[in-house]
């Protein structure tokens, strides 16, 4: 957990790789809850049997999975004290480079790419590299902008 005494302190970490969080395994049970949350129960992410002779031997997580768990790694990763609340404010640009195979283990990099004030605070923006192990490229980038109220 990467722990900011200030907002000011987390400014003054523009540009920088700020954290990368723990691995996080993604597993069927995710999968399957996420499609019935969303009702997208496309083959290639819940049949299992199907996925198996399907261009990934095996099921794959949604990419809107893989991004909505941004968040959970934030919560787990990065904290701003003297902050009463903080929200997810929009993305400026998301990407999904590859699969996301069901047992999965995944981690993100996140850069600070800048902050600007706002009215009773200041908003982020962030660059989230999320890596599965063992692959070769990123299996999402994305921009999340992020606000912090004091």
């Amino acid at each position: 957990m990467k722990t900011f005494e200030t907002l000011a302190e987390l400014a003054a970490c523009a540009g920088q790789e700020v954290t990368v969080t723990d691995w996080y395994t993604v597993t069927q049970q995710h999968i399957d809850q996420f499609a019935d949350a969303t009702g997208d129960h496309q083959w290639i992410h819940v049949d299992v049997e199907r996925a198996k002779a399907g261009p990934f031997g095996t099921t794959i997580a949604h990419g809107y999975l893989t991004l909505s768990m941004l968040a959970g790694f934030f919560d787990r990763s990065v904290k701003v004290k003297g902050v009463r609340m903080g929200i997810n404010y929009g993305l400026n640009k998301v990407r999904f480079m590859s699969p996301v195979p069901a047992g999965s283990r995944l981690r993100v990099r996140v850069h600070l790419l800048g902050t600007e004030p706002i009215e009773g605070g200041m908003q982020i923006a962030w660059q989230c590299t999320i890596e599965r192990e063992g692959a070769d490229k990123p299996v999402c980038v994305a921009e999340p902008l992020s606000r912090y109220y004091v």
